[in-house]
């Protein structure tokens, strides 16, 4: 929607009938939807998303919608989301801070969690591996999906503590404490005051970036896709060190694959290492 007197408009700024604008009662044009540009010049002033919204939600709606070397497609649902995440973020933290109250504001936990079963080693995995992400794709200005592996960790975190509730669990105090710190380039406000909110002292600004563990973010165990003929029929867990003598035997022994394979003869079995299994069989 666009006034004559005052450019682009938010749907707040026109009146209930959908066609006045709120400030001089001109009429507005409804124009096709398309992304923002100077060249353009449907550029919208960011000071009114700002005073509804925040600075934050405002930074991480930019960054998160478009890479830097494109123009910005306009979504008043993107707004929303971006506001809606750095909301659940702060539900995150003070709901889970008892977790570790009274730790005494010991500072960033990274390099120290000690996984105390696998679900716990799953989310010291996942925590590392943003960490590697968001680190390297702030290197190459790839802001969108270095938001994206923030919010994809703290879905794992939401995941992890809906079962896995111990008091001073070091691995949730790890991914929390990570996510705000790699949230901060993007969400610096926020980020400030959910670390201070942990019982840390100080400013975030002075805390270390954190390094991810090349040995966290190898897993245990892999997941194989089997294939008999290239049609799925099914999935083996194997160790993810596994040979391919020994992936393959555990790929014919899988129960549903053996139904596929019964009286038939097995002319080739092929292995993608970390992958999958075809059987060719006639």
């Amino acid at each position: 929607m666009k006034c004559p007197e005052h450019g682009w408009l938010f749907p707040e700024e026109v009146d209930v009938s959908g066609d006045k604008c709120h400030h001089c009662g001109k009429k507005v044009e409804w124009g096709r939807i398309e992304k923002m540009s100077k060249s353009k010049k449907n550029v919208i002033d960011p000071d009114h998303l700002i005073k509804q919204y925040g600075a934050d939600t405002a930074r991480l709606f930019s960054l998160f919608a478009a890479p830097p070397e494109r123009d910005l497609e306009w979504s008043e649902q993107g707004v929303e989301g971006a506001y809606r995440f750095l909301n659940r973020v702060w539900r995150m933290v003070y709901e889970f801070n008892t977790q570790w109250s009274g730790a005494g504001g010991q500072g960033p936990a990274v390099g120290w969690a000690v996984p105390t079963n696998e679900k716990s080693k799953a989310l010291k995995r996942i925590t590392h591996r943003t960490i590697k992400k968001v680190t390297e794709d702030m290197g190459r200005f790839h802001f969108n999906t270095a938001i994206s592996a923030l919010m994809e960790l703290v879905n794992a975190i939401y995941s992890y503590t809906a079962e896995h509730k111990e008091s001073k669990d070091n691995a949730l105090k790890e991914a929390i404490e990570s996510v705000i710190i790699l949230l901060a380039p993007f969400a610096p406000h926020i980020a400030d005051e959910l670390w201070e909110g942990l019982g840390n002292k100080g400013s975030l600004l002075n805390t270390k970036w954190p390094e991810y563990d090349p040995a966290a973010i190898v897993e245990d165990e892999i997941v194989i896709v089997v294939q008999v003929n290239g049609k799925l029929r099914g999935k083996v867990t194997v160790p993810a060190d596994a040979s391919d003598d020994a992936v393959k035997a555990a790929a014919l022994g899988d129960e549903k694959v053996m139904e596929h394979t019964a009286g038939k003869q097995i002319k080739k079995v092929v292995v993608v290492p970390k992958k999958l299994v075809n059987v060719v069989v006639v």
